[in-house]
Order: structure tokens, then sequence, then C-alpha cells
């Protein structure tokens, strides 16, 4: 019976051991305990409200995939700063003497944090004016790819050979972007194609026009075009302009099946595809000049 006592005495002894003190405020065992597993409840239950939001709420008001990711991450910060200031208040931290901290805070990130900070204040920005957002199709620098995470500290980038990317948030505020589904998902690309000087352009314009049609990779609104782009050294030239919202992110695909098909079809109507070709003039003379050399 004592030994059950005074194990419980010890244990009462431990859990109000003082550690230090911050400001007017005991941190003791108690203190610290209840503290690590409010933060860790905290962070994880803000988590799952996030995950809730995009998967379950915010799909039935019809809402772009990029702007429910990005209204959920800013009620996610917005609990977490809420609840950080209620934990802090009811494990009796005197919030005021949280200064010192803060103080020395600034100085880590004077020396240190400058990258860290830049990139979450650039993280803020980009879920607040969304310049980019999930999903949208990008490039910056020399990387093209789909984004597919927007977190506090960098934005994860799938590129068409899925390989995850990690950039820096402060990259896409400092650098020029481009974003090839800002407004929508609809894009238009163009393929150069070239045939011999002996076909008819008019011709040539609904053979393209046909296989353009028979894609269903490309939209008939807007409607696609034709361009004749002029005389080159060996072949005319022209330009395929299409318009799609399947193949923005593999454009190479798109390009690669059009010459298929654009192929095939000159080969059925005979249609020449030119290669560079070279026409000698010889003056007058020549042939004396080639006697002589044999002489």
């Amino acid at each position: 019976m004592n030994s059950v006592e005074e194990l419980l005495k010890w244990l009462k002894t431990i859990w109000n051991f003082e550690l230090f003190q911050l400001g007017n405020s005991q941190f003791t065992t108690k203190t610290f305990l209840l503290l690590i597993l409010s933060l860790f409840l905290l962070f994880y239950l803000s988590s799952k409200i996030r995950k809730v939001l995009v998967k379950r709420i915010f799909p039935r008001y019809d809402l772009d995939i990029g702007v429910s990711q990005s209204m959920a991450t800013i009620v996610r910060y917005v609990l977490i700063i809420i609840g950080l200031i209620v934990i802090f208040q009811t494990t009796g931290i005197d919030l005021s003497a949280l200064g010192l901290l803060v103080g020395a805070l600034g100085i880590g990130i004077g020396f240190g944090l400058q990258s860290i900070t830049n990139n979450f204040i650039s993280g803020l920005i980009i879920l607040f004016e969304r310049p980019i957002k999930v999903g949208d199709r990008i490039e910056v620098d020399d990387l093209a790819g789909n984004i597919v995470d927007i977190s506090a500290r960098a934005t994860t980038i799938i590129t068409n050979d899925n390989i995850a990317v990690i950039v820096p948030n402060s990259d896409f505020i400092n650098n020029r972007v481009i974003n090839w589904s800002h407004n929508n998902r609809e894009v238009r690309l163009n393929f150069p194609v070239g045939v011999s000087y002996k076909e008819d352009p008019e011709k040539i314009r609904k053979l393209l026009i046909e296989v353009v049609n028979e894609n269903q990779g490309i939209l008939r609104t807007p409607e696609p075009y034709i361009l004749f782009e002029g005389f080159g050294d060996s072949s005319l030239n022209f330009l395929v302009m299409v318009w799609t919202s399947e193949y923005n992110d593999r454009p190479r695909i798109l390009r690669s099946e059009l010459y298929y098909e654009i192929f095939s079809k000159f080969k059925e109507h005979n249609v020449e595809i030119p290669f560079p070709q070279r026409d000698i003039h010889l003056k007058s003379g020549f042939e004396a000049a080639v006697d002589k050399t044999e002489n």
C-alpha cells in the first residue's frame, strides 16, 4: 500500500515538475505534454478538415479543383492560427512572454531563414492572388508540368515523364511563369507542314482540314485554321493551327498523331513531301574547261 502511495506521489511530483519559467508562467511537465498533444491534434485535425473540404464539401458547389485547394489551405491556416492562440491560453502560457521568442526568431530569420520565410510568404501570395493553382499546366524556367500540390514552402509539379519536381514558392513570384490554363484549359497549338511546289495549295488545305476534323482531341470551336505561310526554298509552307483542351499538357503527342495522319493522307492522294534541293547552273565555256582538264 505504501509503495502505491509513493508511486502516485512520485508521479504527481513528476507531473507538476517545473521545467522552466516563461515570463510569469511556470512551464511544467504537465504543461509540456498537454502542449505537445494539443499541437499534434491541431495540425492533424486541420489537415483532415482541409481534405474533407476538398473532397466532399467543395465538390458539391462545382468549384474548380484549384479554387478548392486554395480555399481549403487558407481555412487550414486560419484554424492553425486560432488554435495556437487558444492552446497557449488554455495551457497557461503568457503570450506576452513570447516576445523574447519572437525576437529570437526574427534574428534567426535575419541570419539563416530568409529563404524559408520568403517561400512561406510567397505561398500565401499564391493562395490569395492565385496566379497558379492545382491542376494548372505551367512552365517556369526550363520546367514544364502540371501542378498537383501547393504547400506552405513549395509547389509540387508532375512532368510528362511522371517525375515529381519540388519548386520553391518564391520561384513563381520572382520568375516569369507561363500558365497554359490560367483562364481555361483550351490552348492553341501550331504544327508546320511543307509540300512540293507542284501541289495545289487549295487541295492541301482541304486535306489538312480533313485530317484535323478526324482527330477527336481537337476542338471544333474555336475553328481550326490552315495558314499558308509562304514559299520556302524547296516547299510550300503551311501552318496547322488547332485548339485543344485534351492535349494541352501533351502537345508532342498531338503533333505525332497529326503527322502520322497527315503522312497517310498525303500518301493516299499522292501528295509529294519535299526534301531540300539545289539547282546548279553551268555557264558557257564549261565544256572547254573540262576538256583542258582531261588533256
